[in-house]
């Protein structure tokens, strides 16, 4: 396999597994409080969930430099998106959205990409 295709897999499955562990921590951290009392178990999840998003994200970085993917606007642009899809997966309700929301959803991602990389 060459190098670079195998470099850009690894950066791919690292960025994959930090964002879902960070979709979980935001996941739990959403029910953090409840009645106004909070929930122990629901904010170690959540902490446990942010702290291994962001150490893999850490060694992903790693391998973005070894691509030459420098830029912290498009690092943080595939973070931010694939954490995002992450969050709807969970949840479970991005498809019962009714079309036009995901579309609107969708050209939202667009313009905060083209922000990132253009500024």
């Amino acid at each position: 396999m060459p190098e670079q295709i195998r470099l850009t897999a690894i950066t791919l499955t690292l960025l994959v597994i930090s964002g879902v562990c960070d979709s979980l921590g935001f996941t739990y951290a959403a029910r953090i409080w409840h009645d106004n009392l909070i929930q122990w178990r629901e904010l170690t999840r959540s902490a446990c969930g942010f702290a291994a998003g962001i150490t893999i994200y850490w060694f992903t970085i790693r391998y973005f430099s070894e691509l030459g993917v420098g830029s912290a606007e498009l690092q943080t642009l595939i973070w931010f998106v694939t954490t995002l899809i992450g969050v709807a997966v969970l949840n479970g309700r991005f498809l019962q959205w009714p079309s036009s929301d995901q579309a609107v959803a969708m050209l939202v991602l667009i313009g905060i990409a083209w922000l990132l990389v253009r500024v």
